[in-house]
């Protein structure tokens, strides 16, 4: 599954320089990283909703629709992957009441 994450990662890093006209992708990244939060925010709502209605097919559909707005939005900023995936690792086997306590000011 990764792979196909690596894949979407690369088609967003090609969109960056591509004519906003001829894709969304560049068309929202043109728009700047303060819209591609708005987006995925609101992505992350549809989400919220298909899941409190126990919509399966929904439900993942705007699960995909999350995770590319993620990227999109992650790549607006220069954050790759790699990058969520080295904090993903780095937490890996702490429980998420432990990880969450030893944060800074928390």
């Amino acid at each position: 599954m990764s792979d196909l994450l690596a894949r979407l990662e690369a088609t967003i890093q090609a969109r960056k320089t591509a004519d906003p006209e001829s894709s969304w992708t560049a068309k929202l990244l043109a728009k700047g990283p303060e819209k591609c939060a708005e987006k995925f925010g609101e992505e992350a709502v549809e989400a919220i909703i298909e899941a409190v209605k126990n919509d399966r097919a929904k439900l993942a559909s705007e699960a995909a629709d999350v995770l590319y707005h993620l990227m999109v939005m992650l790549a607006a900023r220069d954050v790759t992957l790699a990058e969520v995936y080295a904090v993903l690792e780095q937490r890996e086997g702490t429980s998420g009441i432990a990880e969450k306590a030893a944060r800074p000011g928390a």
